[in-house]
This record gives C-alpha cells, structure tokens and sequence, in this order.
C-alpha cells in the first residue's frame, strides 16, 4: 500500500491524532453495541424462543461469524476503494440491518439477520487498526492502537447494559432496536470526526485479486502472526464463552439474580477500557516488550477467571473484573503488534487476526456451551483455562522486543 508522499504520520497531541482517535473510537462503540447487544438477553431469548443456553448463544455466534468471514473481502474493499470509504459503507449498511433484527419473527430469521448484520460490521475491524497505523505515526502506534480498544470495550459495554434492562421490562425486541438506535447516532460522530486518509492510496490495478493472495499467504506463512493469531482465536474465544453464559449461571441459586442485576455485571468492561490503554504504554517500557505485557495479561485473565468458581457474589464480580481487564490488555497488544509485524499487507494481516478472533469467539463462544450444560460452570471454566494455557505458551515463543520488520522482497513490492 503506498503512502501519500511526506506524509509520516499524525503526531500526538495534534488535531489530526485526536480526530483519528475520535472517529475509531466512535465506530468502536457502534461496531461493539451492536455485535453484542443480544449477550445479556440470552435467557429471555431462550425463553422466547424455547431454545436452550447454547442454542441461544448462537445468536451471537451468527453475528461474529459473519464477521469473520467478511473481515477479509472488507480489507480487499478497502484497499481498492480506500479506508474512510468502505468503513462507511460498513457502518451504514450494519445500522439498517440492526433496525431490522428485532422484526424477525422466529428464530432462523434471527440467526440469518444476525449474520448479515455482523458480515457488515465486520468493515470497521477490518480496516480500523491499518487505517489507524497510516495515519498516526509510528512512534505513537501503540498507544494509538490502545484508545481505539478501549472504545470497543465502551461499546461492548454499552450494548449490553442497554439492552438487558430495557428488554426485562419490555421485550427483548426493544432492548436491541434501543442499542441499533445509540449505534445510528454514534455513527455520525465517526463520519464527521475521522480525518480523510493521507497515508494509503487507493490500488485500482487489474491484479488486485492475485495481489491479495499473495498477502494473504506471506502473512500466513510468518511463525509470529500465526501465534498472534492464535491468541486471538483462544483468548477471544474463551472470553466471550465466560461473558454468554455468566447470566445463565447467576439466575441459578445461590445467586438468583434478575436478568436487569446480571446485566449490571458487565460494567466489568470498564476495566478493559483502562487496560487496553496500559498495555498499550506498558509494552513501552516493560521489560520483554510486548511479549511480558501478553503473557502478565494472560496471567491476569488466568486469576480472575478462577476468582468466578467461588460461590461468592464479590468473589465472581472481582474476577470478572480481573478477567476483564486482563483480556482487553491482551487483545489491545497483540491487536497492535499485527499490523506493526506484517511482511506485506497490514490491512490484510489485521483482517487474519480479526478472522481468527471472531472464529474463536463464534466456535468456541458456543462449544463452552456443552460443557456449561454438561459440568456446570466449573466445567466452562476449565475449559476455558486450557485453552489461556496454549496462548500462553505460544506466546512464550515470541521474541521479547520485535522491531518492525522490513518484510520480505516479495512484501516490498505489494507495499509499494
């Protein structure tokens, strides 16, 4: 991809920087109010549609599939027809399709609008991170690439305390046209805040389609994006499967919790809205770099997820809590570093880290639902421990600090 020439980047603290960071921001929050809206009324949609815990937690797994498989052709959109352009479109298209959701009167409807609806959004993640690598500079990618985590976790966490009690005392069918209608409005704050882009140049050549192949393999073919891709498959996954059936868990004795309390509990994410940012400076200056930063933060996910097998009420909310802002902290580093460590094709190499991590949280999101159902939470939990375990390890094989690479002669030529 080619920069505009003499452009390096938008320095911290100028207007330009602010405005990227604003825009994302806001494209965070309307991006992840939508694709997790359904999560806290997962039992009133069981119930409605007589369907169990896993069958339920399908209707987020439609959503995140559907953006996993889009994730790809929205990055070759972008690079034909521009960042700005095609996270537009996705945003745009992601709204109608929110509106229409809680029309669909049964529960295939359901899972085929959710689909949909996730394919499109699947445009801002896609593109965010390598359209927000080109246009801040380098020497504040990381931090950069921390704020606009923390605005995903402010939509996460919008969607879900939205929707959950405004669907206990009506329907679940509101509760999620409310969170389409917040996503509208913060749409238009991404519109008008995100600056055009100057460091990426639309490609209009007539190999465009072999161009993106090529891409695609280099960065499949690099042992460090494999292993950042499998944090975000595991972790992801493991993640989302705690957050599905949470609510599921605290409706059973002891805690007996309504569904508008359980909900409440996903003011957890405020957590990851600090942590992603603190990764995001602390791979800065720890020692090992990014790579202590990942596997402190997997530690944390670790101790906080063992905090939620007490029968405690504080004890699961500190956990989660933990667990929270463990997470956020680990996705916002390896998020960072993918486009940071692309032999060619940024936009192409984040789109294959947000594949395998909207995979790992569809796949995985519903198959802890087995064990949920088959061993209780304890049985979720290990689950998911395993699974942090294998990140951890794979993590543990990266180098300590890794300096952006200048990519292979093949790399060059698709940068150019």
């Amino acid at each position: 991809m080619a920069e505009t020439a003499g452009f390096a980047g938008h320095l911290r603290g100028s207007s330009g920087y602010r405005r990227v960071l604003v825009g994302l921001a806001a494209a965070g929050v309307a991006t992840f109010a939508q694709l997790y809206s359904v999560q806290g009324l997962l039992p009133q949609l069981a119930a409605d549609f007589n369907v169990s815990a896993a069958t339920a937690a399908l209707s987020v797994s439609a959503a995140t599939l559907g953006l996993a498989v889009a994730v790809i052709p929205w990055s070759a959109a972008a690079d034909r027809f521009g960042r700005l352009p095609a996270m537009r479109t996705a945003i745009i298209t992601a709204v109608i399709l929110g509106l229409v959701v809680p029309l669909s009167p049964d529960f295939s409807v359901l899972l085929a609008l959710r689909f949909a609806e996730g394919a499109a959004l699947g445009g801002i993640p896609a593109v965010a991170l390598a359209y927000l690598s080109e246009e801040v500079s380098p020497v504040h990618a990381a931090v950069a690439a921390g704020t606009y985590v923390s605005g995903t976790t402010v939509g996460g966490l919008a969607g879900r305390i939205l929707a959950a009690p405004v669907g206990e005392y009506s329907s679940w069918r509101i509760g999620v046209a409310a969170v389409s209608l917040l996503a509208a409005a913060v749409a238009v704050v991404f519109m008008l805040a995100a600056p055009r882009q100057r460091g990426h140049v639309p490609q209009r050549r007539a190999d465009g389609g072999a161009t993106l192949a090529v891409r695609l393999t280099v960065n499949l073919r690099s042992g460090r994006q494999l292993v950042l891709y499998a944090q975000a498959f595991l972790l992801m996954g493991g993640f989302v499967a705690v957050y599905n059936y949470l609510g599921f868990r605290l409706e059973l004795a002891p805690f007996n919790l309504p569904q508008s309390l359980a909900s409440s509990l996903f003011l957890a994410y405020l957590a990851g809205t600090w942590s992603s940012r603190f990764a995001g400076k602390a791979s800065g200056w720890a020692r090992g770099g990014r790579r202590t930063v990942l596997l402190a933060c997997t530690a944390v996910m670790a101790g906080g997820l063992a905090l939620t097998l007490l029968q405690s009420l504080p004890a699961v909310i500190a956990g989660l809590v933990i667990f929270t802002a463990g997470f956020f902290g680990a996705h916002a580093v390896a998020s960072g570093w993918v486009p940071v460590l692309a032999p060619a094709g940024r936009a192409q190499a984040s789109s294959l880290y947000n594949l395998a991590y909207y995979t790992g949280s569809s796949l995985v999101g519903w198959a802890a639902g087995l064990f949920f159902q088959s061993a209780g939470w304890n049985g979720l939990a290990g689950f998911v421990l395993c699974l942090m375990g294998i990140a951890a390890a794979l993590a543990a094989t990266l180098p300590g600090r890794l300096k952006q690479t200048a990519g292979t002669a093949a790399g060059r030529r698709l940068e150019a």
